[in-house]
């Protein structure tokens, strides 16, 4: 922050996850009010999903490390996540210590069948494979959303839209992170230094634009919203024309 950082870049990919994940449940008449949540992973977008997806109304209900992943139905805190894992550098085993009502088991793939109604997968790539993602569905989830780079499978992704699950692929749900690095050079370049509440607002624009860009360019003639097609379409045509414009096309 002293020569040119940004306020809430910690926190933006994480939030701005969940800031597309709502206006994606609110057009399928939804949102995160009273629905139990699975985040997975514990750093940065993991930890700031949580705390996003909680201010949303939404309760987490398991997160996980490498090493295996902690469920507690009365919802985890991710004010304890922080400590265990921004300053005390610690496995997330140890959040039974802080919390008793929580429960650690061994082994991470296990997180996905845990039964829950939003999933948030923000650990690695091809962490949800089909097999995963049939647990999801069979336990009643009505959505998936990347936080992650490339999160699902391929195999995942056909069986999360082919149970009419809600799913927004990571080049659209996670691009907080390089949005508000985007914003980060804007103060920069002006001399300026937001607050974060200036960046966070920004940052909930940029993600509801993305999310109606997908609905634009992904709406099929019966009325589904592709958002894989969505978000390709219009990453696309925002390159196309920037290059027409430079007259090179």
């Amino acid at each position: 922050l002293s020569y040119g950082g940004s306020l809430a870049r910690t926190q933006a990919t994480g939030f701005g996850l969940c800031y597309f994940a709502a206006a994606q449940l609110k057009d399928n008449g939804n949102s995160f009010e009273g629905k139990r949540v699975i985040v997975s992973g514990s750093g940065n977008v993991a930890t700031y999903a949580n705390q996003k997806a909680t201010e949303l109304g939404g309760k987490v209900i398991a997160m996980c490390d490498s090493n295996g992943y902690i469920v507690d139905e009365n919802g985890i805190d991710y004010k304890v996540i922080q400590e265990i894992k921004e300053v005390k550098r610690d496995r997330i085993k140890t959040y039974v210590n802080y919390v008793p009502t929580a429960k650690y088991v061994e082994g991470c793939k296990g997180i996905w069948t845990v039964p829950c109604d939003i999933a948030l997968p923000c650990a690695t790539q091809n962490e949800i494979d089909e097999e995963s993602a049939k647990a999801l569905i069979a336990n009643g989830a009505i959505g998936v959303f990347e936080g992650a780079n490339m999160p699902c499978t391929p195999e995942a992704i056909a069986a999360i839209k082919g149970a009419g699950l809600m799913y927004s692929p990571s080049k659209a749900s996670n691009a907080g992170g390089v949005a508000t690095s985007g914003l980060e050079m804007s103060q920069n370049s002006e001399r300026l230094s937001w607050s974060a509440e200036e960046v966070d607002n920004k940052l909930h624009y940029i993600m509801e634009n993305i999310h109606e860009n997908c609905v634009k360019y992904g709406t099929e003639e019966d009325g589904y919203v592709n958002y894989v097609k969505g978000a390709n379409v219009a990453g696309f045509i925002k390159v196309a024309k920037a290059m027409m414009a430079q007259g090179i096309v």
